[in-house]
């Protein structure tokens, strides 16, 4: 009898002990989710998009950052699947096909921009939500003409021709477009790219409300899309400052930006579609900066927790998260060495082009000034890498890497295939493994538009 009660008590207790799991599991599940649901189960309505897209960042940028951090990234918790990346005419992309894969859902040729490869025109996913009423916006720490922005709101067969694109980005009335790139918009006359014509002015002449500095940023409650307001800020003559050195009295950061973009977007009943880049992630991994990378993924962070807070909070809004390819081939790891240490980056305080700006002509301060942005003691051999280098930032750059073991393969993209994270409802439609063009097709189907390609 004794052994049987025993036996009752036990099973119980294993009871109550289940139970109690499963409120703590439930209590520590994103606000959207229903009981008893998978944490990225969810088919609820969708009202807005939040299109994210970190520059050439993938798993190792991801890894390596969530050490550098010291805890888990704020997207760790919603990963989805991955995609593939390249472009119809190669294995590697460029940011402009992939842009344009990731704003059309169609491939198209390296350098083209929302036109096929035969240079027909492709709707993009910003567009068709415009033409169901929607409010749309772009943010990016790049110029706003920019590849990956531009995808989303013009059509050329040359990335490189900006002045273009900024015509058609106000031809298309974008309600806030927030980023770099001012002299594009500008006439030669004033020094700036137009050929002739002022840009800043006519979009002053189709209601747009035009900043240039953090402060006004700050008054974005001002702007009234009931009012057919639209916004353009325009916080540089060419890119935004990298992280690292942005004076934050005067330009907004990513998250500053993302944070107004919202608040004004939302004021639209209809819903919106917003796609925030950041987009230095990418420069950095050109350089094979190791500290600039971790720098701007960590400023790219604080947008998805704007992003993701505003989404827990308004129940209808997907937050997507993935980047248009990988550049740099980063390791995580170097060397043979069976460490990785990329949280010594915490120390570094400039870009290595910064870093060799400060040498003097003979090079021979080499140690005063990374002692000056970093705490690392140089030894003798690594002051002579950076000495008899031919470009002396690159060599600063591996020095730090090095010491960090954060490895680098290329100071191009890759092909390699990108993760892809999702947060809110429709989450679900994202899990598996597919490619960059099934990206747009799927916020489309989310918010019950029809890309008309």
């Amino acid at each position: 009898m004794l052994k049987k009660i025993g036996v009752v008590a036990v099973s119980l207790g294993l009871v109550a002990s289940s139970i109690g799991s499963v409120q703590v599991a439930e209590a520590s599940k994103p606000e959207w989710v229903k009981p008893g649901k998978p944490d990225w189960v969810e088919k609820g309505k969708v009202e807005n998009v939040i299109y994210m897209i970190p520059d050439g960042f993938n798993a190792d940028y991801a890894t390596n950052y969530r050490i550098f951090k010291g805890e888990e990234a704020i997207w760790d918790d919603h990963l989805k699947g991955m995609y593939t990346t390249h472009s119809a005419n190669s294995n590697i992309t460029d940011s402009a096909a992939a842009g344009t894969a990731m704003a059309t859902g169609v491939k198209t040729n390296n350098g083209m921009l929302s036109v096929d490869p035969d240079g027909d025109e492709l709707e993009t996913v910003l567009e068709a939500s415009k033409d169901k009423d929607m409010a749309t916006g772009l943010i990016a720490t790049s110029t706003i003409t920019h590849a990956t922005p531009a995808a989303f709101a013009s059509h050329v067969e040359d990335r490189n021709n900006e002045t273009e694109i900024a015509r058609q980005m106000i031809a298309n009335e974008v309600d806030v477009l927030l980023g770099g790139g001012k002299s594009n918009f500008l006439p030669e006359s004033e020094g700036g790219e137009q050929e002739e014509g002022n840009l800043l002015k006519e979009a002053e002449e189709q209601g747009y409300e035009v900043i240039e500095d953090r402060e006004e940023l700050q008054k974005k409650n001002e702007i009234s899309l009931k009012d057919n307001d639209k916004l353009l800020g325009l916080f540089a003559d060419g890119p935004l400052s990298d992280e690292m050195i942005r004076d934050k009295e005067e330009q907004p950061s990513l998250a500053e930006m993302t944070e107004a973009g919202i608040d004004i977007l939302n004021q639209e009943r209809d819903g919106f579609f917003l796609m925030v880049e950041g987009s230095q992630i990418d420069w950095a991994g050109h350089d094979n900066d190791a500290a600039w990378a971790m720098n701007e993924v960590e400023a790219f962070e604080e947008a998805v927790k704007e992003a993701i807070e505003f989404a827990k909070k308004d129940g209808e809004t997907l937050v997507v998260i993935g980047s248009d390819h990988e550049t740099g081939g980063m390791t995580v790891g170097a060397n043979g060495s069976a460490s990785a240490n990329p949280e010594l980056l915490r120390d570094v305080k400039a870009t290595g082009a910064q870093m060799a700006a400060e040498l003097n002509e003979e090079r021979s301060n080499i140690a005063e000034v990374i002692k000056q942005y970093t705490d690392f003691g140089l030894n003798e051999t690594e002051i002579e890498q950076i000495k008899k280098a031919e470009d002396p930032a690159v060599a600063i750059n591996k020095v730090i890497s090095d010491r960090a073991n954060v490895g680098w393969t290329s100071s191009n993209h890759t092909g390699v295939q990108v993760p892809v994270f999702a947060y809110g409802p429709k989450a679900d439609e994202f899990v598996g493994f597919y490619d960059n063009t099934d990206l747009p097709n799927k916020i489309a189907e989310a918010l019950k538009l029809k890309l008309d390609q």
